[in-house]
């Protein structure tokens, strides 16, 4: 079981969302914590991050140090990257 640590622009990005869709990331990533690399994919750019998982339109960029996982960022896809 990871830790899930989130950034201050993570916490940032999740209190820009609307409630449910909150809801929804915050309960995936409690799922993420179980199992961090089932799910997720790794970015070939690591500017941004090392993984992404993806909840529907929705992405966690994050990085996994020792038995952590730090949410680096949270947005809609169409914004995530750029």
């Amino acid at each position: 079981m990871s830790e899930i640590v989130l950034t201050r622009r993570a916490l940032k990005d999740l209190d820009q969302l609307d409630r449910p869709i909150r809801r929804r990331i915050i309960e995936r990533l409690q799922d993420l914590s179980a199992d961090p690399t089932s799910h997720a994919t790794r970015l070939t750019d690591s500017r941004l991050g090392s993984f992404r998982f993806r909840i529907g339109d929705w992405r966690v960029v994050f990085d996994i140090i020792d038995d952590r996982v730090i949410v680096l960022r949270i947005g809609h896809r169409r914004e995530i990257y750029r």
